[in-house]
């Protein structure tokens, strides 16, 4: 093994010579080069090899090649390339094909030499470690994609990278990606030779010699990509997608027109299909001339063409009448509403056509759960509060078990001041399933707390215990305490706190809630201290290490603390504490021992 190590640090010594004798690194940065090679090559020559010894040899190599760079460009030194950055770049080439061969399945690891490749333009390394990995990785689409991206974008190879998609097309014959992928790279190379064929027709050159097929530059091949595509994939998504990317070029008129009678045909009774075909109207509008119009015209203009999409949804929600269709809808609206615009006309407009096909959806029992919340601010936003509260109403009637559906109508009655809360409140209740319901008790007694007396407030806080579930109640014992301590006091919260004690379960910040109102008293006793912490250690000292140093540090810190007592605390938790928190634990306490804590 030392003889290989010394034969590879020798292999180093005239890249290195070169570097001192052109003044790029002293005599004394050279030998620090040589140390630390010397050390990361032991590593990597073990029995036992581990990837990260590769890992950091490889970076402190490109670490040296990004200084060599740095230097050159400050001193204006550009030559001697090949004995210098040459054999660096070599080097960390085998370094990358060793941890690969060694970690096959490491992708990141591959990705990191592909990187690499790019960032030092070493095309030829690249291509072979596209090879090898997409032989190792045959299974994963992404890397088919980025190889033959690499193929086409940056050595202008749309043959190889044709070749690629179609072996990885055998491999994965129902991969929407990589159909759209291979879709764009063959309109891609008709856009190329478009452009090619124009640029020689432009300087008069003679096209005899050059084989442009007027299939190839009308996208024929993407045609047939698309066509084979349909064959194996079925939803209306891929076929969006595929018309999306069709539209980025302006030469397949025909191709779109071909994809949009296979969407009306194949898909005619889904949602998106109608929702593409509404919002097409848009754009088909945006093709007509608009130089040297006004903002006026301009405005009817675009008030023309949503209403031309409106018409088409108002002919999909009656061919299609489901809550998926309607959703399409009304997102629309809300969209066009959100566009900012200039023109009051328009946005009035636009909020009337939104809030009427609200209730258009609403009406029909066709408005998703989700989209009530959206119609509910609109309405406030728009000072309908009176059409709000009955929309509130009806939503919860509708979905009577929903807890997002009654807090939504509680919050619309507590912003209206309404006072019929209370009344509401109760209503809530007694449809919605006890579990789940904890959202509903923090906002009442959180209203509660700021409308109602203390009384009644503290006798909502005792039944929301009662009714909540005991992991739920958990929350609940925490805003009680708090909301004892700040409106009745220390006394209060006292005896509320040992009441609260009586039923498990409990929260740690419960108990630290407790004892930080303890510290916050002017006579803070350590004997209270004390009953707190050693309460919270039956819950949680099995789990908590942080509770058990506190402890320590009281006994350490109060006036009235006994520091012998620290010993004791030391030797129960040892005793209480679970797996790895007792190691934990020691470490912690040693460091709180030294002062370092």
């Amino acid at each position: 093994m030392a003889e290989r190590i010394e034969q590879r640090l020798e292999d180093r010594v005239p890249e290195l010579e070169q570097l001192e004798r052109v003044g790029l690194f002293s005599h004394t940065e050279i030998r620090a080069i040589l140390r630390k090679a010397s050390a990361l090559e032991y590593k990597i020559q073990r029995r036992a090899l581990r990837k990260e010894d590769f890992i950091n040899y490889i970076q402190y190599d490109i670490n040296l090649l990004e200084l060599i760079k740095k230097r050159r460009a400050r001193i204006g030194y550009s030559f001697k390339k090949e004995e210098i950055e040459h054999s660096i770049l070599h080097r960390v080439h085998s370094l990358f094909n060793r941890a690969t061969g060694k970690w096959k399945d490491d992708v990141q690891l591959w990705l990191s030499h592909v990187a690499f490749c790019k960032q030092w333009n070493a095309k030829h390394q690249l291509s072979k470690v596209f090879s090898t990995m997409l032989a190792i990785h045959s299974n994963k689409p992404a890397l088919w994609i980025m190889a033959a991206k690499w193929e086409m974008e940056t050595r202008l190879s749309s043959e190889s990278a044709r070749h690629l998609f179609l072996r990885a097309l055998r491999f994965h014959p129902e991969c929407p990606k990589l159909y759209q992928e291979y879709f764009r790279m063959e309109l891609m190379h008709a856009e190329k030779q478009r452009k090619e064929k124009k640029a020689f027709e432009k300087a008069k050159m003679d096209l005899g010699e050059f084989n442009y097929s007027e299939e190839i530059l009308n996208g024929e091949m993407a045609r047939i990509v698309y066509r084979d595509a349909t064959q194996k994939i079925k939803g209306v998504e891929f076929q969006l997608a595929m018309l999306s990317i069709a539209k980025l070029f302006d030469f397949t008129q025909d191709l779109q027109k071909e994809i949009l009678e296979n969407l009306q045909a194949s898909y005619a009774d889904d949602p998106l299909t109608w929702d593409h075909m509404a919002r097409r109207e848009l754009d088909l509008g945006s093709l007509q001339p608009t130089e040297h119009t006004t903002k006026q015209r301009k405005v009817a203009e675009m008030a023309r063409r949503e209403e031309r999409c409106c018409a088409v949804f108002d002919e999909a929600v009656a061919a299609l009448p489901t809550e998926d269709m309607w959703k399409c809808y009304v997102t629309f609206c809300l969209e066009r509403y959100k566009r900012k615009t200039n023109s009051e006309e328009l946005k009035q407009k636009r909020l009337e056509r939104t809030l009427s096909v609200f209730n258009k959806a609403h009406e029909s029992n066709l408005l998703p759960e989700a989209l009530y919340k959206q119609w509910l601010q609109l309405l406030l936003e728009s000072s309908l509060s009176e059409k709000a509260v009955e929309v509130a109403e009806a939503a919860t009637r509708r979905f009577s078990t929903s807890v997002d559906m009654w807090q939504m109508r509680l919050q619309v009655l507590i912003q209206l001041k309404r006072e019929d809360v209370t009344q509401c409140f109760e209503e809530a209740i007694k449809h919605v399933k006890s579990k789940g319901t904890l959202a509903l008790w923090t906002l009442w007694v959180e209203w509660s707390e700021g409308t109602n007396s203390k009384e009644d407030t503290e006798a909502l806080y005792q039944r929301s215990l009662r009714a909540t579930t005991p992991a739920e109640s958990v929350t609940m014992k925490e805003m009680y305490l708090d909301w004892t301590y700040r409106s009745g006091g220390y006394k209060k919260v006292k005896k509320v706190f040992t009441s609260l004690c009586e039923n498990r379960p409990f929260s740690l910040d419960f108990f630290r809630k407790m004892i930080q109102i303890e510290k916050e008293q002017e006579s803070c006793k350590m004997l209270h201290l004390r009953e707190y912490y050693e309460r919270a250690l039956r819950e949680f000292g099995s789990t908590d290490t942080d509770l058990w140093l506190d402890y320590v540090k009281e006994e350490l810190s109060h006036p009235q603390g006994k520091p012998e007592n620290c010993g004791s605390i030391h030797w129960r938790a040892m005793k209480m504490l679970q797996g790895d928190l007792v190691e934990n634990f020691v470490s912690k306490y040693t460091l709180l021992q030294t002062g370092h804590l």
